[in-house]
């Protein structure tokens, strides 16, 4: 009787700080995974170009590149899209960027909301500056004053995230040239050379590149990065 009941008494000692311990390490292996990047995330920016300018192989090749990072950082999420719009000759309708990200909301890879929605992430009220669009990786993006700077991000869109109507090339080629052309981006700092005007500070839709290669969109303060959203 006495042998049973040390028996008990060492095995709910045991028990009790065996689970703490196995709680703690899930509470660290969690913390880890957000520091890492992946787990909940669903909105980043590409750590990396292709590497090939604004040549990314068109939509296709840009959402395999958002996946790709993804799942490097421990996404297990598989239906990431690029935010990139694209545009059709003879005025047929093109992409909209908008349309392709899903409902939302949206996190970063420390778990921060950046939009709650579509409305919401191309309004003024919109969480997504330089703080906020981290790398699939949880880490942050060079703007500017800072060097290099990598502020713009690729989108080919205008304010409402929607393909551009203005007229000539808006996005290399719908994301197949790396030469000459241009195409349209945001800040992800929200900050241009004149800080204070409207477009200087959108996210999306600040100005067009001085080209389509690699150094073109560096001597405007670029890499070739984009915006990724897992859709619904």
């Amino acid at each position: 009787m006495k042998v049973s009941t040390v028996v008990a008494a060492a095995f709910l000692v045991s028990a009790g700080m065996t689970l703490p311990a196995h709680a703690q390490e899930k509470a660290k292996g969690k913390e880890k995974a957000a520091q890492k990047g992946g787990g909940d995330m669903t909105f980043f920016v590409t750590s990396d170009g292709k590497g090939n300018g604004a040549d990314l192989g068109g939509l296709e090749g840009a959402d395999a590149h958002c996946s790709s990072l993804a799942k490097a950082a421990g996404s297990k999420r598989t239906n990431w899209k690029a935010y990139l719009s694209t545009t059709a000759p003879g005025g047929d309708a093109g992409v909209n960027a908008r349309e392709r990200i899903g409902k939302g909301p949206w996190r970063n890879a420390k778990g921060v909301v950046v939009a709650k929605n579509v409305a919401d992430l191309h309004s003024a009220k919109n969480n997504l500056n330089k703080k906020t669009a981290l790398t699939e990786k949880g880490e942050g993006i060079t703007g500017s004053g800072d060097t290099p700077n990598y502020h713009d991000i690729l989108t080919g869109s205008d304010p409402a995230g929607m393909y551009s109507t203005a007229g000539g090339d808006t996005n290399c080629g719908n994301w197949t040239k790396s030469g000459d052309g241009s195409a349209i981006v945001g800040h992800h700092d929200r900050i241009g050379l004149k800080k204070t005007t409207r477009h200087m500070a959108s996210w999306n839709s600040s100005h067009g590149s001085a080209g389509c290669s690699q150094d073109l969109l560096k001597k405007t303060g670029g890499n070739g990065l984009f915006y990724c959203f897992a859709g619904n």
